[in-house]
């Protein structure tokens, strides 16, 4: 009895864990929908707590579009904007902030059965640094959000590259957590040598990839995806003219639109090489037949990724590719997590 009780709680906890890591998911997609759609300025306030129901009364909703009507991004992008069409860009901004309570709801279960059950304590941290980085995620929304309520309806592409950094932490920290609940692997017939490098070289990986991502927000940030819609060349030319007109020289590099998807373009071809070279080049080590699959997996997404982000350019970032390219992007980076945990419970078994 005590036996199958221990494997109903194993079951939960695990079960609750891949809960977490597919609304992580899911909220990284909606934000980036939100993103595209220009959805994400049309809640003005942030009410943690009171901002949970919708309104829903007639009266409710002009109140709502009354203070919307406050905001720059109305008075000088939507000024002819009527209440229906409000609606529309409200609801996914109100889905967005709602996913993200609904996550806390979720990380309660994981939160009790690992604090509650001494078996499980090895996982506490992780859960702690689950809800404080969710905290974070969640100021940092609402900071972001602020910046373009101000004078410009544009948000910080700095804060916008920190909310999507901090929302890959958090899916990593997930599901890094549900391969920790599985237990350490024997090394046994094969090479440690191996294993340590191909651990190092994924986070090579890893770090070329969350490089390709940051400068991926600044695109966002600062709309680049609208400029320059050709492939390979920008234009006429390999390097625009103006990529180095800002001073100081630097912020060519986050807030120049042409130097930051020229960065962006080269960072993804880094990337693309690169990955694939490791995905080809662990298959003459002595590793595990698991780590070897999601190396060609990783292989296949990285590219997919690469051909997205092609075009999603040269068809000047339709909704539906834009959040396609970014959840793919999440997709690569998670089975950068798979084969790093993997190795991981090698070196301690």
């Amino acid at each position: 009895m005590a036996m199958k009780k221990t494997k109903k709680t194993q079951a939960i906890l695990s079960g609750s864990l891949w809960a977490l890591v597919a609304m992580v998911f899911t909220m990284v997609v909606i934000g980036g929908i939100t993103r595209l759609t220009g959805s994400g300025l049309s809640m003005v306030e942030w009410e943690p707590i009171t901002g949970i129901l919708p309104p829903l009364t007639q009266e409710q909703w002009i109140a709502e579009f009354a203070r919307y009507q406050t905001s720059p991004e109305f008075l000088k992008v939507h000024s002819d904007m009527i209440l229906s069409q409000f609606k529309s860009i409200f609801w996914l901004e109100y889905i967005h902030r709602l996913w993200g309570r609904a996550l806390a709801l979720v990380l309660l279960i994981p939160t009790y059965i690992c604090f509650s059950k001494a078996k499980y304590s090895f996982l506490r941290p992780r859960i702690g640094a689950l809800w404080i980085l969710g905290a974070s995620q969640g100021f940092l929304g609402w900071y972001m959000v602020k910046s373009g309520l101000v004078n410009d309806p544009m948000v910080s592409p700095y804060r916008l590259a920190a909310h999507l950094l901090l929302g890959f932490t958090i899916f990593a920290f997930a599901l890094s957590s549900v391969f920790a609940l599985k237990p350490p692997l024997t090394t046994l017939g094969y090479s440690h040598r191996d294993l340590q490098k191909t651990q190092f070289a994924g986070l090579l990986g890893l770090a070329f990839l969350l490089l390709t991502v940051t400068m991926g927000a600044f695109v966002a940030g600062l709309k680049a995806g609208l400029v320059y819609n050709t492939f390979p060349k920008m234009g006429s030319t390999w390097l625009p003219p103006e990529i180095f007109f800002n001073t100081p020289f630097w912020t060519n590099f986050t807030e120049n639109p042409a130097t930051v998807q020229l960065t962006h373009r080269i960072l993804a071809t880094l990337s693309l090489g690169y990955l694939l070279f490791f995905a080809i080049s662990i298959h003459k080590r002595r590793i595990p037949h698991q780590v070897l699959t999601a190396s060609l997996v990783l292989a296949g997404l990285i590219a997919l990724q690469y051909l997205l982000g092609i075009v999603t350019l040269l068809y000047q970032v339709p909704v539906s590719l834009g959040t396609i390219h970014q959840a793919c992007a999440l997709l690569v980076f998670g089975v950068l997590i798979y084969i790093l945990s993997y190795t991981s419970r090698m070196q301690k078994g």
